[in-house]
C-alpha cells in the first residue's frame, strides 16, 4: 500500500534529493495521516453515540486531536520547502525540526497523561466491563494506527523527515496505548484481575522511549567519514580532521574540515587542490564544504623523529587519544613542540588536563630539551555504534 501511494501520488519519486520531491513526500504522509485519524473519528464518535459509550466518544476525540499532528507535518513540510530569501540565506529547513518538536510534545502529552491516570486507578481502582462492540473497534482502531506508524517511519526515513518520523511515533504511542487498554480488559474479562492501571503505567514509560530520536542526535558517523575519506583521497591532501557539519534542514549541509597539505608545495597549488574538493563535494555531497588548509612537515627527518616518539607516547597513555597540526619550533636548542591533543567525550576537564601534563611530562622526559604547547580539542564525529 506504500508504494502504491508513493508511485500514484508523488512524481519522480526516487529523487529524494530534490526539495520539491521531499515536499511531496510530506504532504502525502499529512493527507493519509489527516484522512485517517478523521475517519476514525467519525466512525468511534458514531458507535458512541449510538451505544451511549462515554469511552469510545473520547477515544473519537483522542483522534481528532492526532488529527492535529498530521496538520502540524503540512505545514511544517510545506514551510520548510520555501527557498532561500534575503533574511534566510540557507533556506526554511529548519521549519520541519521545529514542527516535529511540537508533534514530540503530543507525544509526551500521551506519556504524562497514562501515567496521571494510572497512579489515579491504583489509588481508586475501577471494574472494568466487556463490550465486545467497543472493543472491536479498539481492535481495528490499532490496526489502523500500526499501519500508520510504519508509513511514516518508512517515508520519514527514505527521505530523512525529522517530522515524519515524530508522527510515526506519535501513532506508535497511540498503538501501544491502546493495546495496554485491550489487554488489561482480556486478563480482567477472564482472570477478574485488574492490571488497568499497572498497563498504564508500563505504557508511560514504554511512550518516554519514542523520544530519543525526537530529541535530536549527532550526525551519523557514516557521513563524517563520507566527507573525511573524499577530502583524503585526493593528491596532495594528507590528512584531514576537526570536521563540523551544520544542519540547515534536511538536504541543506553546510561543513568545515582541516586539510592537511605538505608545507614544501606552493599556496597556489595547494590552494587550487582545496577549491576543487570544494567543488566537488557541493557537487556529489550536495554540501556546502569550506577547507582550513593546515601546512605539515614531511622531509625534515627531527621533525618526523619527534612526530613518530609523540604518537606512541600518546598511544600509550590512551588508545583512543590521538593528534593532529603537529609542529615544531626551534630556537636554539629549544624545541618546541605544538600540536592539538583530541581526547574521547567520555574524559572530563580534569581528566584531560591530567592526560595532558602526563603527555607534557613524558616528552620532556624523552628529550630535556623539548617544551610543549598542547591545545586540548574534542571530535565531532558521532561514536561509531550510533551508525544507522
Amino acid at each position: 500500500m506504500t508504494e502504491f501511494l508513493v508511485n500514484k501520488f508523488i512524481k519522480d519519486s526516487a529523487n529524494i534529493e530534490s526539495t520539491e520531491v521531499r515536499t511531496r513526500y510530506g504532504m502525502l504522509a499529512s493527507v493519509v495521516g489527516i484522512f485517517c485519524n478523521v475517519l476514525l473519528f467519525s466512525v468511534k464518535l458514531a458507535i458512541g453515540l449510538i451505544l451511549s459509550s462515554l469511552a469510545v466518544t473520547a477515544d473519537a476525540f483522542n483522534n481528532l486531536s492526532d488529527a492535529a499532528s498530521s496538520i502540524i507535518s503540512f505545514v511544517g513540510v510545506k514551510m520548510a520547502g520555501k527557498p532561500a530569501d534575503a533574511e534566510h540565506p540557507f533556506g526554511h529547513g529548519r521549519i520541519e525540526y521545529i514542527a516535529a518538536l511540537i508533534v514530540s510534545f503530543l507525544v509526551i502529552e500521551v506519556g504524562f497523561t497514562f501515567f496521571k491516570s494510572s497512579i489515579s486507578k491504583i489509588m481508586h481502582p475501577e471494574e472494568i466491563t466487556f463490550d465486545p462492540v467497543p472493543f472491536i473497534i479498539l481492535i481495528l482502531s490499532i490496526l489502523v494506527k500500526l499501519w500508520m506508524a510504519f508509513f511514516n517511519n518508512k517515508l520519514g526515513k527514505r527521505i530523512d523527515s525529522k517530522v515524519m518520523l515524530a508522527t510515526a511515533a506519535d501513532s506508535l504511542g497511540d498503538v501501544i496505548t491502546t493495546s495496554a487498554t485491550v489487554i488489561s480488559i482480556v486478563i480482567c474479562h477472564f482472570t477478574s484481575i485488574n492490571v488497568d492501571a499497572i498497563a498504564g503505567l508500563i505504557v508511560s514509560g514504554i511512550a518516554k522511549d519514542t523520544l530519543e530520536p525526537l530529541i535530536g542526535q549527532r550526525v551519523p558517523s557514516e557521513l563524517y567519514q563520507k566527507i573525511t575519506d573524499m577530502v583524503e583521497s585526493y593528491e596532495g591532501i594528507v590528512g584531514a580532521h576537526d570536521l563540523i557539519v551544520h544542519n540547515y534542514g534536511p538536504n541543506r549541509s553546510m561543513a568545515t574540515i582541516h586539510a592537511e597539505v605538505p608545507n614544501d608545495v606552493s599556496i597556489e597549488a595547494s590552494h587550487e587542490i582545496i577549491d576543487r574538493i570544494e567543488r566537488d563535494a557541493k557537487k556529489e555531497l550536495n554540501i556546502l564544504l569550506v577547507i582550513h588548509m593546515d601546512p605539515v612537515e614531511m622531509r625534515d627527518e627531527e621533525v618526523l623523529e619527534l612526530r613518530d616518539k609523540t604518537s606512541h607516547i600518546v598511544h600509550a597513555l590512551d588508545p583512543e587519544l590521538h593528534f593532529h597540526d603537529f609542529r615544531v619550533l626551534k630556537e636554539n636548542e629549544q624545541k618546541n613542540l605544538i600540536f592539538d591533543l583530541v581526547v574521547p567525550d567520555s574524559y572530563t576537564e580534569k581528566d584531560a588536563n591530567r592526560v595532558m601534563h602526563q603527555l607534557i611530562a613524558l616528552l620532556h622526559e624523552m628529550e630535556k630539551n623539548v617544551d610543549c604547547i598542547i591545545t586540548l580539542d574534542r571530535s565531532f564525529e558521532a561514536p561509531k555504534n550510533n551508525i544507522t
